[in-house]
């Protein structure tokens, strides 16, 4: 299999997340040929920051391979890592990052920061761009609609916050 094929896995498991109003984002770790983990954004349905598509590919990687090094591995996803991502891929030891649509806003693998430059003691190889027009359309559409449907309006409000 190639690096399009794994990403096209990704895009489904996008679409999956988009279909229940989460953002559109998509996650597989591949072991040779092989998915071993796989995961999709569920940050709105978990109601948990901790949600991500990666930390859900990487966890189900780690349990069907009994082990948290995945230093064999290819992680691909549909949009560039975030600092929280970016943190479990170096800890997971995962060689190779392959992502789609670059994130202007949050991305650490180049965007807004290289997290993988820094000089810790994993340093994966990254390729960026992968099925990129495709992944990007994915999240246009997502906040596009989303616009329509919810239009702009403060989530949080310290007011309205109580806490225990």
């Amino acid at each position: 299999m190639e690096d399009r094929d794994f990403m096209r896995r990704a895009l489904e498991l996008a679409g999956e997340a988009a279909a229940e109003g989460e953002v559109p984002v998509g996650c597989v770790v591949a072991l040779g040929d092989r998915i071993v983990g796989e995961g999709r954004n569920r940050r709105e349905t978990a109601k948990n920051a901790l949600c991500h598509a990666e930390l859900e590919a990487i966890d189900a990687a780690c349990k069907a391979l009994g082990g948290w090094r995945l230093w064999e591995c290819t992680l691909y996803v549909t949009l560039e890592p975030c600092p929280m991502c970016a943190g479990a891929i170096v800890n997971a030891r995962i060689p190779r990052v392959v992502y789609g649509a670059a994130d202007p806003k949050n991305g650490c693998c180049g965007s807004v920061v290289n997290l993988f430059s820094l000089p810790f003691n994993h340093r994966p190889e990254l390729t960026s761009g992968v099925l990129e027009a495709e992944c990007a359309a994915l999240l246009s559409e997502f906040f596009e609609r989303l616009r329509v449907e919810r239009p702009r309006r403060r989530h949080w409000t310290k007011e309205k916050t109580k806490l225990p």
